[in-house]
């Protein structure tokens, strides 16, 4: 028997080439086998975007605001916040053993990272909603 040093490098791949193959074949078969197999009866109606059961008024490519995209932003950093946060803080009594309190600090430091980024969104009036002409957040 070859040991698995003694194996042309090829074969090491072998595997992997398989798992790939594979994954083509099952995303080609998800696609091709609705087509062969779904019931095709094309009418206007079909074509029009879904609101709600209504009919669509105006065209779809209308401008969003900002505001949208900066909230939805702000969203995603503090999602991957408590991404981090939340592991760390059910493993920090064994972190707390082995590297001791660097452990602490580092979260500290990776928070304060965090929230000098929500003040200066909060400075710059990214989180009130209503703006006046000059894009300067109303007070309320």
């Amino acid at each position: 028997m070859e040991s698995v040093s003694q194996l042309p490098m090829a074969a090491h791949f072998a595997g992997a080439l398989v798992f790939i193959l594979f994954a083509i074949f099952v995303v080609a078969a998800g696609v091709f086998i609705p087509k062969l197999l779904s019931p095709r009866n094309p009418y206007p109606d079909k074509q029009i975007n879904y609101e709600c059961g209504e009919r669509p008024v105006g065209s779809p490519w209308i401008r969003f605001n900002i505001r949208f995209y900066v909230v939805a932003l702000l969203f995603l950093v503090f999602d991957v916040e408590v991404l981090f946060l939340i592991p760390w803080a059910v493993q920090y009594r064994q972190l707390l053993e082995t590297i001791g309190v660097q452990a602490l600090w580092e979260m500290v430091i990776f928070i304060a990272i965090l929230g000098a980024g929500l003040a200066y969104c909060w400075v710059k009036g990214h989180l009130e909603w209503v703006l006046t002409s000059r894009g300067a957040a109303v007070k309320r």
